[in-house]
């Protein structure tokens, strides 16, 4: 987040951010968090008080629909999915981005190393208490960090400092925020084979969630990723929904 520390973020600021998610013309829901046993999903095999937070119903459902959306909602000029898309490898990405801003005069959005957008993220964890007020853990999907570091950031701010909040990510990745450090218990990682898993048995229970939005559940669903589940009250957030038939098609039945 460059020269913004960890101490920037308060309590007061996420509360204020999320007045201004709430008033956003871009139809921005909140979404419900529902217990498991009021689903069709198969029991967990770790006996526990588990609510999902169904995020994956929001419109948008990922940072580069969002931020089309956005854009076009607005009369914006972006560089993105579904506005103007320019093809770079991944290594001159950065290079590509500079000089969108120094010869375009654009403004570079990051998609998660923002404090403005962490602070609406954290509107996630504020709602998750306002469901459950108590979470004994929270299991977030990771990501790039900023989903999990604004949820992260509400719960403890909020004063639940004996909630363990885990972070789940695919094998191989990283995550270098000051705040997921700070509030966040765990990383865990779960496998390809396991996010393909969750989203065959989100899709049978008539829930659409794309794999990045089902690794949470991947973890929980396991049964021996996240510690200190049994007899627990647990949260897992669903966190994106951008599935299509053709790609539903290439997980198991």
């Amino acid at each position: 987040m460059g020269d913004v520390s960890a101490e920037s973020v308060t309590l007061e600021l996420l509360r204020e951010a999320r007045e201004t998610v709430k008033g956003s013309p871009l139809g921005v829901v909140q979404t419900p968090t529902i217990p498991w046993g009021h689903t069709s999903l198969p029991p967990l095999s770790v006996p526990c008080s588990m609510h999902i937070k169904l995020e994956n119903m929001q419109r948008t459902g990922n940072y580069g629909k969002a931020f089309a959306y956005a854009s076009k909602h607005y009369g914006s000029k972006g560089k993105s999915f579904g506005v103007e898309v320019e093809r770079v490898p991944a290594s001159c990405l950065m290079d590509v981005v500079n000089r969108c801003v120094q010869n375009d005069h654009m403004t570079f959005l990051h998609s998660y190393d923002d404090l403005d957008l962490i602070a609406g993220h954290a509107s996630l964890g504020l709602e998750v208490l306002e469901a459950v007020p108590e979470p004994d853990v929270v299991v977030v999907c990771c990501g790039g960090g900023g989903l999990l570091a604004g949820v992260a950031a509400a719960v403890r701010l909020s004063g639940s400092s004996r909630t363990r909040i885990y972070g789940v990510e695919p094998e191989g990745g990283t995550l270098p925020y000051q705040l997921c450090r700070r509030h966040v218990d765990q990383i865990v990682l779960v496998s390809d084979e396991e996010i393909k898993a969750a989203v065959s048995a989100l899709y049978r229970s008539g829930l659409v969630v794309e794999p990045s939005g089902a690794a949470a559940f991947a973890a929980v669903s396991a049964g021996d990723r996240i510690p200190d589940m049994a007899g627990k009250n647990v949260v897992c957030i669903l966190s994106g929904g951008n599935m299509g038939k053709d790609e539903l098609a290439n997980f198991p039945d």
